[in-house]
């Protein structure tokens, strides 16, 4: 591995990215209800990133991005890079059946087994999964010999979390260690006692699990919220994880529904939580936990750019969130060749970009913030 000085993730997007709540940071192009009512779809709640909806919406912002530098010219095929086989596959797909447009994606997680690569077959596209992602050259020249020129005509997709920043396999722990911190540190201003906080970290390492993401639906925000209610002692862990694997609590819904029945009970820091957080989910917001997303985005901003040039790779990797330099290398070559670029991330805006205080402090959107940029 090898440190190639600081950079962001905007110098190879810019601000064509979009987060969770798909508000495109650009402001040339549509805002989220003006496309909703262009493309016939309610603009609540926001569909997350595997719904069909989501594709919907993001195939006009690429259209809509393609015209403001290449007026007339239509998109004709995607590209797009990301970490996972199921969440960004499952993107892809939609978004080549929601554009009518034929689709190549790498979707790279370093492992320690022998370089690899599996070609993998779908409806409006092919699957390039590889083990490393110094692979991606690779990528590129498949993607050519397939007829895939990055000119002006392609589109380029590239995942922001765990891809252009903290590579998947290499890199990510960072991220999983901020968001750990970020919860602690949520947890710390409401359960004061040390049993209490006890409880919390024990229910938040156990639920935090792909055995459970059906009942999370993988929502962090969801997760630290059941960590608190845990934490507080009105309903035990064991018994919880017995009535989901059981089936008999299917949807994190029910057990906040339940929770609100019995809201008088919970103490009074915990109770003033409660109350917001119920809500937004009724109102089908994904984000019920604004106060914790903002710790997770200064936790984040605190891991990039934050340790010296000479700092040996290793510690960079161990201790900073960093641009993966294979991604930026491909993006800024690509786009180069007159490709459109484009960053999706399902990072909730909370917990991507600062407030007007901490904005007025100095603090950057995620995708502007200079951090190390490392590759093979």
């Amino acid at each position: 591995m090898r440190i190639y000085g600081r950079t962001s993730v905007h110098e190879f997007l810019g601000d064509l990215i979009v987060y969770r709540n798909l508000a495109p940071l650009d402001p040339r192009l549509p805002a989220f209800a003006a496309i909703c009512e262009q493309v016939g779809l309610p603009d609540r709640p926001i569909p997350r990133k595997s719904a069909p909806e989501y594709a919907r919406v993001i195939v006009h912002l690429l259209r809509e991005a393609r015209a403001l530098d290449a007026p007339m010219t239509p998109i004709e095929r995607l590209v797009y890079v990301g970490d996972t086989r199921l969440s960004d596959g499952t993107a892809f797909a939609n978004l080549c059946r929601a554009g009518g447009w034929p689709g190549l994606a790498f979707i790279g997680n370093e492992t320690k087994e022998p370089t690899d690569i599996n070609l993998v077959e779908r409806d409006n596209g092919r699957l390039f999964l590889a083990n490393r992602w110094s692979l991606l050259p690779s990528f590129d020249t498949l993607c050519r010999r397939q007829g895939f020129p990055f000119d002006a005509r392609t589109a380029v997709v590239v995942d922001l979390d765990k891809t252009a920043l903290g590579a998947r396999g290499r890199n990510d722990h960072v991220i999983d260690r901020v968001r750990i911190e970020a919860a602690q540190r949520t947890s710390g201003g409401i359960l004061r006692h040390r049993c209490e906080q006890q409880a919390f970290q024990e229910a938040y390492a156990r639920l935090n699990a792909p055995e459970f993401h059906r009942f999370t639906g993988d929502n962090q925000d969801y997760l630290v919220y059941l960590s608190l209610i845990l934490g507080s002692g009105i309903f035990e862990l064991e018994s919880l994880l017995g009535e989901i694997r059981a089936c008999r609590l299917t949807r994190f819904e029910e057990f906040i529904a339940a929770v609100d029945e019995r809201a008088a009970e919970l103490p009074d820091r915990l109770r003033r939580i409660h109350g917001p957080v119920y809500r937004a989910v009724v109102e089908g917001n994904p984000t019920a936990f604004p106060a914790f997303r903002r710790a997770e985005y200064k936790a984040t901003v605190s891991k990039m750019g934050s340790m010296g040039n000479d700092t040996p790779v290793n510690d960079l990797l161990a201790g900073e969130i960093l641009i993966t330099e294979e991604v930026r290398e491909a993006a800024l070559r690509w786009r180069k060749e007159g490709a459109l670029l484009f960053g999706l991330s399902d990072k909730p805006d909370e917990a991507s970009l600062p407030t007007e205080e901490s904005a007025s402090s100095g603090y950057l959107p995620i995708h502007r913030t200079v951090t190390h940029a490392v590759g093979g």
